[in-house]
């Protein structure tokens, strides 16, 4: 028997969990390097009694929404249990086909593993067995995957080994406007057959990485930058147009030959500085900008 859910009771449960709202997005880059912002809120979960039921009359089931327009992932509803999590010896599929909206390689050497970004699961594979599902895999910081929301998953994915009983979970990304890269992930836990005296939690994991700023527009980042005493005084390097290409991740005088053989799909006329370009991700181009 599958344990899939019908799209429309999917679209019943989650009608809640999609009005995300929230404040509406503006032309600014928001900073994801302060210490506040790095911080898992905890409440209790709020899962109604309509949800409870359909669980306990479906049990082990698996959701996952259908990506939209922009090829986000909306929210994610199980009921786990035995049934859902991987069988002993299961071997996880490679995920690494797959890139999430805002999906950037970037690498700093002073974060875990180095890579600035994960394929973040929705509902991680110990507890769902799901690993190489486009619809359960979204772009998240590496402080947001393994500092935030894998002390739950584990939390939970013991609970269910120690008695066997079941989890009403539900994660929800949060987007803001057409941004690419969610703001964080809303994950809601309810054990059942003891109602919610072993696991009810409610967690917000904020998308962020201490120490680097995000562009949740595109995915780029760039290292925060401590303010000096002297950037008062210091002063502003003048602006110019440059031409990107974000294929060879290159920056370019307007003028340098290689403009021209750059594909249409991979250039980007950007207006600031050189070093603005370069905290992007960019590398100045050996020909036209070598020093």
């Amino acid at each position: 028997m599958s344990k899939r859910i019908p799209s429309l009771v999917l679209a019943l449960l989650l009608a809640c969990a999609m009005a995300l709202g929230g404040c509406a997005a503006d032309d600014r880059v928001a900073t994801a390097g302060s210490s506040v912002a790095a911080e898992v809120t905890v409440e209790r979960a709020s899962f109604s009694q309509e949800e409870i039921y359909y669980a306990l009359g479906h049990l082990g089931y698996e959701s996952y929404s259908e990506l939209d327009d922009l090829g986000r992932c909306g929210a994610a509803m199980a009921c786990l249990g035995p049934e859902t999590i991987p069988a002993y010896g299961e071997e996880r599929e490679s995920i690494s086909e797959i890139h999430p909206t805002g999906w950037h390689s970037i690498r700093y050497d002073f974060i875990e593993g180095e890579s600035l970004y994960n394929r973040s699961h929705l509902i991680g594979w110990a507890l769902s067995a799901e690993n190489a599902n486009e619809r359960n895999l979204v772009t998240g910081a590496r402080w947001m995957n393994a500092d935030a929301m894998r002390p739950y998953e584990e939390q939970v994915a013991d609970y269910i080994y120690d008695t066997d009983n079941h989890v009403l979970y539900r994660s929800t990304p949060v987007f803001e406007g057409d941004e690419l890269l969610c703001r964080g992930v809303r994950v809601e836990a309810y054990s059942l057959e003891d109602d919610g005296r072993g696991i009810d939690f409610s967690i917000w994991c904020p998308n962020v990485q201490p120490g680097v700023e995000i562009d949740y527009r595109t995915g780029d980042a760039w290292l925060a930058q401590e303010p000096s005493a002297c950037d008062a005084d210091a002063e502003p390097e003048v602006e110019g147009d440059y031409v990107l290409n974000t294929n060879s991740r290159k920056v370019h005088d307007p003028a340098c030959p290689g403009v021209g053989d750059i594909a249409p799909a991979n250039r980007k006329e950007f207006e600031g500085t050189l070093d603005e370009a370069e905290r992007l991700g960019y590398e100045p181009c050996g020909q036209c900008l070598a020093a």
